[in-house]
């Protein structure tokens, strides 16, 4: 077989067999196909599609690119979490310390921020010292000493995955359901994990910005867990406004040990414990979801759940005074209030706008290779259905380039809404998939 023979039986419509799909992942890891080549089979998966066979193969095929770790010499359950990216979710920084606390062994592998959407990694990569790429054997004995690990993806872990990512988001092609599957998937099942909790956003400041697109992301990594036998729960989460009040990667820190410490927003209390308790009952832990929350609340409010993150951060060269005081985190320099210009209730808190905005301060990037700015971003004093008198902060802007905020202040202006009146909010979690 050629390449050019699988690019055009896709273009044509037709379905490629697992022997064709893993010649294109083997030269593609091995740079035996070139870009060009590989962006047109790219393309056409994205306009023809594939069907759950196919995204179980190639799935299977990302994943075996690399090494796969064997954690059968630690006990019991391992359980993941992974949400497919929103503004503001921090949630897996809190997952790790809760569910590992009771009990649960949990390889938290995560990403790096890209557009508006907010980096898991860069979070982690704002507490001074903090190591988020460990040697793969370093992953296995961090596992058996803290029961969770926080890191990004290794080069050795589904290296497709690393490369083809790079050219997806070059191409115009992230949006392919049967990819953004087979990308989630081949790095979570090469942490040797037994079930997946997944949090598939929805709304503005979503990948998928609908219901229906997101229920069709959802069902895809379902079955192909399925087919793959992995125990998966699905939960589908709003994401019309960011999560939590912090926005920004030292912001978002702050927001988790205020948590840890027994201090949340509502919103971001709710959806860790959802998530938490769905982590616990796939691992056996409790006989019930009312069970399992509680378990995971008991964590928190008990202090295990901050002991467990120190012991985590500690691990991984993160230096825990900044933990333990997190004014030793990154700060910026100057902070400004975007005042309300109007008296009523917020109807709208645009997530994408937001996102937009943190990124021009220097929060996320563009392009791959872009640096972060850890200290800036924005902290929300309003969200929507909370009133607001005129001249009252909706936002505290954190910035160290007045450039930069001269390009986040407009976006941040159209993404607040006032109204006379309140609107009707969409709940927190729209649906679970079990």
């Amino acid at each position: 077989m050629t390449l050019r023979e699988i690019i055009a039986k896709k273009r044509d419509g037709g379905r490629l067999t697992d022997g064709e799909i893993g010649f294109f992942i083997q030269g593609y890891t091995k740079s035996e196909i070139t870009d060009y080549q590989a962006s047109a089979l790219l393309m056409a998966i994205c306009i023809r599609g594939m069907d759950a066979n196919e995204t179980r193969a190639l799935t299977q095929a990302m994943r075996n690119s690399g090494k796969v770790l064997d954690l059968s010499a630690i006990p019991g359950a391992k359980i993941d979490k992974h949400s497919t990216g929103g503004v503001g979710d921090k949630t897996s920084l809190l997952l790790a310390p809760i569910v590992a606390a009771c009990g649960i062994t949990v390889p938290m592998m995560a990403g790096r921020a890209l557009a508006h959407t907010g980096g898991t990694v860069d979070k982690l990569q704002s507490i001074p010292g903090f190591d988020a790429s460990p040697d793969p054997r370093r992953i296995v004995s961090l596992l058996a000493q803290n029961g969770a690990i926080l890191m990004g993806q290794t080069r050795d872990l589904a290296p497709a995955d690393r490369r083809l990512y790079a050219l997806r988001d070059a191409t115009e092609t992230v949006i392919s359901i049967p990819l953004i599957t087979a990308s989630i998937l081949s790095k979570k099942l090469a942490e040797d994990i037994d079930g997946l909790v997944l949090d598939v956003k929805t709304g503005s400041g979503a990948v998928m910005p609908t219901p229906n697109l997101s229920m069709q992301l959802a069902r895809s990594i379902a079955s192909t867990c399925r087919k793959l036998k992995t125990k998966i729960v699905v939960l589908l989460t709003d994401m019309d406004q960011p999560l939590g009040c912090a926005v920004g990667n030292a912001l978002e820190v702050r927001e988790c040990v205020d948590f840890l410490n027994g201090t949340s927003p509502t919103d971001l209390q709710a959806l860790t414990l959802a998530l938490a308790s769905h982590m616990i009952l796939m691992a056996g832990k409790a006989r019930t979801i009312r069970a399992a929350e509680r378990m995971a609340f008991e964590t928190v409010e008990s202090g295990a759940a901050r002991q467990r993150f120190l012991d985590i951060v500690k691990a991984q060269g993160g230096d825990i005074r900044s933990i333990e005081n997190p004014d030793l985190l990154p700060k910026a320099r100057n902070i400004t209030a975007l005042k309300a210009t109007r008296t009523g209730i917020v109807n709208r808190a645009d997530a994408r706008l937001i996102g937009d905005a943190c990124n021009a301060l220097g929060a996320g990037r563009v392009k791959m290779d872009d640096t972060i700015d850890p200290a800036v971003g924005v902290v929300l004093r309003k969200k929507v259905g909370d009133r607001v008198t005129r001249g009252e902060p909706l936002c505290d802007i954190h910035w160290n380039d007045e450039q930069r905020l001269r390009s986040a202040m407009p976006l941040l202006k159209e993404a607040f809404k006032i109204g006379d009146r309140a609107v009707r909010r969409r709940p927190l979690i729209l649906d679970v998939l079990r």
